[in-house]
């Protein structure tokens, strides 16, 4: 399946954005390989090196975090980061979750 979320950007919430559906939500996962979804989130833990290869791919999640004003809970320790996409406003999962997931995969390609 070809995943065309590189081309997405995140909607603001004001816009009448809607949670996915769970058959949704079972298709898009195929493309974003590694993430999980539990308790109305995308979840996936990202392992590194060391701390500072841990931190630089903080810094580079809160950048496309800015960018698309869409955050992800974050879980840090010295070699790993644990992100968790939701989108709080309407308590539950989002296209702009997705989208988010897919840009953070992105980072280490």
């Amino acid at each position: 399946m070809s995943s065309d979320l590189h081309k997405g950007q995140c909607q603001a919430c004001a816009n009448g954005i809607h949670i996915l559906t769970e058959e949704v939500i079972t298709s898009r996962l195929l493309e974003i390989p590694g993430w999980r979804v539990e308790a109305s989130a995308l979840l996936r833990d990202f392992h590194f090196k060391n701390f500072y290869e841990t931190m630089a791919f903080v810094n580079a999640v809160a950048w496309v975090a800015d960018r698309e004003n869409h955050h992800p809970d974050m879980e840090v320790g010295y070699n790993h980061c644990l992100l968790r996409y939701s989108t709080h406003a309407v308590g539950g999962i989002t296209e702009n979750d997705f989208i988010c997931a897919q840009q953070v995969n992105g980072l280490l390609q």
